[in-house]
């Protein structure tokens, strides 16, 4: 059978975090982060990472285990991340996933098999370098007549995802479509039981989520981009393009005002919050629990161990 393992999910700004800490200290379970920029160091504040006495309530993983400059990726996520539910699970503890990164939870418990091919590698050199000299559009031809399924969920200048379909049928012999629809039918890693928070009225979630990038930016946002910046980040990294830095950066070069910046983090994250729902709606396990006004936790810790108990966790 399948191990058991707590999911804890929704938009930004929900609660996630803190709910997470009620059950892992309910059940006696430890926290796996499924957040795709909280993996990273030196970006707690921008990130809304666990903070220190967060983190002193109960044990987490994967918060701050790479280098903003490092190119991470889901499939490196799911390898590491497993290991940790792995080794929480042979001690005894309820693995506890948290976080707002769909495709990483998700792939996490769906046990992930990503499709090969060496990103970086040969192929994807001759593809890049075709596209610098060609442009995106011959190469999207290519892909409409290897594997029209994927050209047709793609956005034709969409080169990031265009040259990794085309990276995954040259280096392999299968198309991702393929590949994804094969490793769909197998069975789950784990056993998960979904708790996703939202908020009743998308009012509430919006105001929540612009006081969220107000306190932000009180504690010291613009400081933490410029001490990426003087730490040698790239300004192209992956982890700088996250929602407030990018923005952020535009502060530090005086080519933006910070309240300018202000008002796009905000529209940019209730945008993120809007594609987050759309991502779990489509979730047929998830259980939802609805805030009001005020987020009352123990409300949520005594629906969430209800469900729990049904599923066969005391």
């Amino acid at each position: 059978m399948a191990q058991k393992v707590i999911c804890v999910t929704g938009p930004t700004a929900c609660g996630k975090t803190h709910l997470g800490i009620l059950l892992a200290q309910h059940y006696g379970g430890e926290i796996i982060s499924c957040d795709s920029m909280q993996i990273y160091r030196g970006m707690e504040i921008g990130t809304a990472a666990p903070t220190a006495e967060e983190r002193a309530l109960a044990v987490h993983h994967m918060v701050g285990v790479a280098e903003p400059n490092e190119a991470y990726s889901a499939a490196r996520f799911v390898r590491e991340a497993d290991a940790c539910v792995q080794d929480c699970l042979a001690r005894g503890h309820v693995p506890i996933l948290v976080g707002g990164t769909g495709l990483y939870m998700d792939s996490l418990v769906r046990g992930g098999d990503f499709a090969a091919g060496c990103s970086g590698g040969a192929v994807r050199r001759e593809l890049t370098a075709r596209a610098e000299r060609e442009g995106i559009e011959p190469l999207f031809a290519e892909l409409q007549k290897i594997d029209p399924d994927a050209a047709a969920r793609l956005h034709p200048g969409d080169e990031k995802r265009v040259l990794r379909a085309l990276e995954v049928y040259l280096e392999t012999g299968e198309t991702l479509t393929a590949h994804n629809e094969r490793t769909r039918a197998l069975p789950p890693r784990y056993d998960a039981t979904y708790i996703v928070l939202s908020f009743a009225e998308r009012e509430e979630l919006r105001r929540r989520i612009d006081l969220r990038v107000d306190k932000m930016v009180e504690a010291g946002l613009l400081e933490e981009v410029r001490a990426l910046l003087r730490s040698g980040v790239s300004r192209e990294a992956t982890a700088m393009q996250a929602i407030g830095f990018k923005e952020f950066l535009a502060v530090s070069d005086g080519t933006v005002t910070e309240s300018e910046a202000i008002e796009t983090v905000k529209l940019r994250s209730r945008q993120y919050a809007k594609r987050q729902l759309t991502w779990l709606r489509k979730n047929e396990r998830a259980h939802w629990f609805y805030w009001e006004k005020e987020c009352d936790f123990r409300a949520a810790l005594q629906f969430s161990t209800k469900i729990l108990s049904a599923e066969g966790l005391s």
